[in-house]
């Protein structure tokens, strides 16, 4: 099972990726990527908080990846995620905060 950090090409996000102390985690995020990380699967892209059926598609890309926690670390992407929190919490997925964020 992995973790996914979303903003992967923020600092936080790799501060975040440092203490988690070697779980398995996934970065990714709906900005521009480096081709040659995606490429590699060192990140992957997700879809834009703006889309209609972002909370589908993020369920279905944790499905898919075997994510079972998402640390979302855009504002936009909490408050999408945590109003969904139960339909995630229904396949195992659990949807990660930092209190100083909220």
């Amino acid at each position: 099972m992995y973790t996914l950090i979303t903003c992967a090409n923020s600092a936080e996000a790799y501060v975040l990726k440092t203490a988690l102390h070697g779980e398995p985690v996934l970065m990714g995020d709906f900005e521009a990527l480096p081709e040659f990380l995606v490429n590699t699967g060192k990140m992957i892209r997700l879809p834009n908080p703006l889309d209609t059926s972002y909370v589908h598609q993020v369920l279905t890309l944790c499905l898919n990846r075997n994510i079972n926690k998402i640390c979302p670390l855009r504002v936009q992407e909490q408050v999408l995620l945590l109003n969904s929190a139960q339909l995630f919490a229904e396949y195992g997925i659990s949807i990660v905060v930092n209190d100083q964020i909220q």
